[in-house]
């Protein structure tokens, strides 16, 4: 049975440090509401990008996040399936805490080169997007909530992980999978049975596929990923969301992104 989705895009910025990936939420939003025939729930309205720290783009991004909270919030009380495109993993800060409490048992796959658990201790960067992870699972309070079991999380094609912050994810008990770990039988095998909630970031891909801001060799394949995908069992999969996909990259056409974006969740959406 094909799953009933809510699609919802992210449209605000949030700590976005370059442009594309607005755009490209866009794009990739509106392939899926012509593909699933969907009326999008649009959250928030593009501003530029800014080199900011933390501390600067989070609360401005406080009407965005709360706008994808109630967002996902709506979904699930329709008994719908949340479909998110988003900007920036930051955007999870205002979502994850809504899984935990609606989902509690399930598994969250976060796919990403990066493990995103710095703390305002640990960052080198000042970036958001590198710290919402550990915030939705307690480590610091981003005043959005939090609530994730870091035993219930698995980094998938986890490999540019900074030192304080590898020790941060063994601390807490987040399991990461090196790329060469990352198999559809070793996700299932930890997965046990229960449901899960996806968080691809496109910069897990090897660079030259699905265009990120942030490039890290050494990575999957997109057939590697649709692999994981369709080995997870029938309807075990409680919400989507897919962030980071940088449009405008003179290398790779944006129609072509796009196209790969859907076909390598094809298997999600049934």
């Amino acid at each position: 049975m094909t799953p009933a989705f809510s699609l919802i895009v992210s449209q605000g910025r949030v700590a976005d440090r370059t442009d594309g990936a607005l755009v490209g939420a866009r794009l990739v939003g509106e392939a899926f509401s012509t593909l699933l025939d969907l009326d999008p729930v649009i959250v928030g309205t593009p501003t530029p990008s800014v080199v900011d720290d933390w501390s600067r783009a989070l609360p401005e991004a406080t009407a965005t996040l709360d706008g994808l909270r109630t967002a996902v919030e709506d979904a699930i009380t329709a008994e719908t399936t949340p479909l998110l495109v988003t900007n920036t993993c930051a955007a999870s800060l205002g979502t994850l805490p809504t899984v935990a409490e609606r989902h509690p048992d399930a598994v969250l796959l976060w796919i990403d080169a990066h493990g995103d658990f710095n703390t305002p201790d640990t960052t080198d960067s000042g970036y958001l997007g590198g710290m919402v992870l550990a915030a939705a699972c307690g480590l610091w309070d981003s005043g959005h909530g939090s609530g994730i079991d870091p035993k219930q999380v698995v980094v998938v094609g986890g490999r540019d992980i900074d030192p304080a912050e590898a020790e941060l994810l063994a601390d807490a008990g987040v399991t990461v999978l090196a790329p060469s770990e990352s198999t559809p039988e070793r996700v299932r095998e930890l997965l046990a049975g229960r449901p899960v909630w996806i968080h691809v970031d496109w910069d897990v891909l090897e660079p030259g596929y699905i265009p990120a801001a942030y490039r890290v060799g050494g990575g999957l394949l997109p057939h590697q990923i649709a692999a994981i995908f369709a080995a997870l069992p029938s309807g075990a999969v409680r919400g989507v969301e897919l962030a980071e996909f940088e449009a405008g990259d003179a290398e790779v056409p944006e129609r072509v992104s796009v196209e790969l974006v859907l076909e390598t969740v094809q298997h999600l959406l049934g």
